[in-house]
Order: structure tokens, then C-alpha cells, then sequence
């Protein structure tokens, strides 16, 4: 195995979605995907404290990404326009990864406790967005509304931009899926 070959934790990555796409991921060990990418385990620790992080690589960069979006949004922007910022920033950086967003989903739809770890992070950029809206002098409900609003579009659009018989971008299922969200608001009065 040679170490020094470039890239390890990209291939770590693809070795680890191709290995837990053929076998499922309970079956696939640190090993095996260390074995597949050519490197050893201890290379594969120095990239990821856990099979799990391979999956959930990046989610503090989509959190930061979300929260900078918000809080640079133009000042009189509506709580929700200014998570509409933000789902527009996340689409911009979701759109080259549809084909990974698929397997990913995938892997993770075939494992509770891996849908278990989708919600806490979903959860975890909820709280991240209300507490930027607060930031912005959003009083409650309206920032924690705002916020759990955004990303109930950001997790029901993003189920439809990795079906494969949906080929809208991702800007274009977050914009209709918001701006069928006001219809059902202005509806509810």
C-alpha cells in the first residue's frame, strides 16, 4: 500500500460510498474501505474519526455556508427572504454533487441509525439559522419559525433534486417549494 500516493481522503471517500453501496454500510469496516482506496486504517483515522464522518463530511460547512448566507442578506430582506438567500448560496454549492447527494441518500435511507444522524444535523443547521436571524433583530416565534420553515424546503427539496425523474436545479425546487410555502401561509389567516 502506498501512503503517498495523492489524494487519500478522496479516495477514502469513493472507496467507502462504493463499498457501502455493494455491501451496505453495517457490513463495510474501516478496513475494508482502507483496503479498497489502497491505504491503511491508520490513514484512514487520520481523515475520519468514523465510518459515519465519510457520509456527513462537510455538514459544518453547509451550516456555515447557511448562516453567512443569512446574515448577509440585505437588511430590510424578510426573515424568510433571508433563509431564501441562504437556500440559494446552499443550491449554488449543492448543484456538482447531485450524483454523490443520490448514493448518499441512498446509504442513509438503508440505515436508521444513519437518518438518525440526517435529523440531528438538520436540527443542529435549524438552530444555527434561528440563532443568525436573532442576530438580525428577528424576535421569537418568527426566527425559530423562519429557520425550522427553511429547512423543512431544504430537506423536502432536496428529496426531490436527487429523484432521478426530477431534473429542476436545486435553486429551482427551493424557490417553488418557498413560494408555495407563502401560498399556504397567506392562506392560513
Amino acid at each position: 500500500m502506498s501512503r503517498w500516493q495523492p489524494d487519500a481522503r478522496g479516495r477514502l471517500v469513493l472507496a467507502a460510498m462504493d463499498l457501502f453501496l455493494e455491501r451496505g454500510f453495517e457490513q463495510t469496516t474501516v478496513a475494508d474501505i482502507a483496503v479498497r482506496a489502497g491505504l491503511t486504517e491508520r490513514t484512514f483515522f487520520r481523515h475520519f474519526t468514523d465510518k459515519r464522518e465519510v457520509l456527513f463530511l462537510g455538514q459544518d460547512d453547509l451550516l456555515d455556508l447557511f448562516v453567512s448566507a443569512v446574515s448577509s442578506a440585505p437588511a430590510d430582506a424578510s426573515p424568510l427572504d433571508a433563509v431564501a438567500v441562504a437556500l440559494q448560496a446552499v443550491a449554488v454549492d449543492f448543484e456538482p454533487r447531485r450524483d454523490w447527494a443520490r448514493k448518499r441518500a441512498q446509504v442513509i435511507r438503508a440505515n436508521p441509525a444513519l437518518q438518525e444522524r440526517e435529523l440531528i444535523k438538520l436540527a443542529r443547521m435549524s438552530d444555527a439559522v434561528s440563532q443568525a436571524l436573532r442576530e438580525r433583530g428577528v424576535t421569537e416565534p418568527s426566527a425559530s419559525l423562519a429557520a425550522q420553515s427553511g429547512i423543512t424546503v431544504f430537506h423536502v427539496g432536496f428529496a426531490q433534486w436527487i429523484d432521478e425523474a426530477d431534473t429542476r436545479t436545486f435553486a429551482e425546487i427551493t424557490t417553488d417549494a418557498l413560494s408555495a410555502l407563502k401560498v399556504v401561509t397567506a392562506t392560513v389567516s
